[in-house]
């Protein structure tokens, strides 16, 4: 056993945490009141090479694993960034790993280029209003019409497709199969045509600088070329993505707690009430300690299902864990965070209420802890299916 990241890992780690020092606090701050993505960030990372960390070399990926992609973006959301820093990025560094391990060498060379030099962004649209974590429940169809598809249909929570280029999109090629109900759903990464689409951006909590928003498709052309794999098989493709997709979110969720926890401790050394500072009263430093063990914890789940994704062994059950555990003790470091600070913790310049707001993201997306534990329930303990 091996607790410990080698040499080339620790660099790439303070490599990355150099560009975010360029993008502090009042950096994310500023972008969190008025809204806008990031392009210089994102300019930055994609500048350093690390867009590409876990694509492959022959396309000028770095070839590295999961385990040095989620290093990356918990260095990212634990400089100050949060989620918003994170999501930024977060597509290009991962969302393309279908076409990475399904795509044919022609489209590789077309797609992943650009996206690893930052020219191009993507957005992921797979979740619809009416079919939520039901995956298989479908309905936005594509059409066969000769060499091309034809697509309408209506997507929600969809990142950045305010600012994309490019779609990765997951949409029913066939009827819905009772008997079969993983077919008949095929997986296309496309030009986002706005002249066919509507996109609707969405008012929410907390992560202003990156967009969520929902989706209209009408009559949009999908050449048969942005196919990815076998029609009918999209549905198997994106299964595959889906615990590296924990893993990144969980180290997010915890790089996250610990910028929180970082300026919770500094505040309570330093606030003076009662001739003392607060941080010296054990009701101030136990929830802080209890937090430190807590992320400690949820640093061990994600790095062991990072390890075992890399090494190609199951990670199902590690990878739900992570990020359930990782989201909670990154919710409960926020939250400690905003009490430590009393009434500052409510003051925006003081950064952790904004914190708080982003942490309660990992604890619904991209799965509901609700779900992880159906998973733990049935895969691994062997109860019943309850859903």
């Amino acid at each position: 056993m091996d607790f410990a990241f080698n040499e080339e890992q620790l660099a790439i780690r303070d490599a990355v945490a150099k560009i975010c020092e360029r993008f502090d606090a009042d950096y994310w701050l500023k972008h969190d009141r008025e809204g806008g993505f990031p392009h210089d960030f994102h300019a930055a990372m994609a500048a350093g090479g690390w867009l590409g960390i876990a694509m492959p070399e022959a396309h000028g990926g770095a070839g590295r694993g999961i385990t040095e992609a989620a290093l990356i973006m918990q260095t990212v959301a634990q400089s100050g960034a949060g989620f918003s820093g994170a999501s930024a990025v977060h597509m290009n560094i991962f969302g393309l790993h279908p076409a990475v391990m399904f795509g044919t060498e022609e489209q590789k060379a077309r797609w992943l280029p650009p996206l690893i030099r930052g020219e191009h962004k993507s957005c992921f649209a797979v979740t619809e209003p009416t079919t939520g974590l039901n995956t298989l429940r479908l309905k936005t169809m594509a059409r066969r019409d000769g060499d091309k598809y034809v697509v309408n249909g209506q997507k929600v929570w969809i990142s950045t497709a305010q600012v994309a280029h490019k779609m990765l999109l997951l949409a029913r090629t066939a009827p819905a199969d009772t008997a079969k109900p993983g077919l008949g759903l095929t997986l296309f990464y496309t030009d986002l045509d706005r002249s066919k689409i509507t996109v609707r951006e969405i008012e929410k909590l907390g992560r202003k600088a990156v967009d969520s928003n929902e989706v209209f498709i009408d009559g949009l052309e999908v050449p048969l070329a942005d196919r990815i794999g076998e029609e009918g098989q999209g549905f198997r493709y994106i299964l595959h993505g889906m615990n590296p997709e924990r893993i990144l979110i969980a180290a997010e969720a915890m790089g996250l707690g610990r910028a929180a926890l970082a300026r919770a401790a500094h505040y309570a050394g330093e606030r003076i009430v009662f001739d003392r500072p607060i941080g010296k009263n054990q009701g101030v430093q136990h929830p802080l300690a209890k937090n430190w063990i807590e992320l400690e914890a949820a640093e061990l789940l994600v790095y062991r299902a990072a390890w075992k994704y890399d090494r190609g062994e199951p990670c199902g059950a590690e990878a739900n864990a992570a990020k359930y555990f990782a989201a909670e003790a990154g919710f409960k470091a926020c939250e400690t965070a905003v009490l430590t600070l009393g009434g500052m913790g409510y003051a925006k310049e003081f950064h952790v209420e904004r914190y708080l707001r982003e942490s309660m993201l990992p604890r619904i997306a991209p799965v509901s802890a609700q779900m992880v534990l159906n998973f733990i329930a049935e895969k691994v303990l062997g109860l019943p299916k309850s859903y």
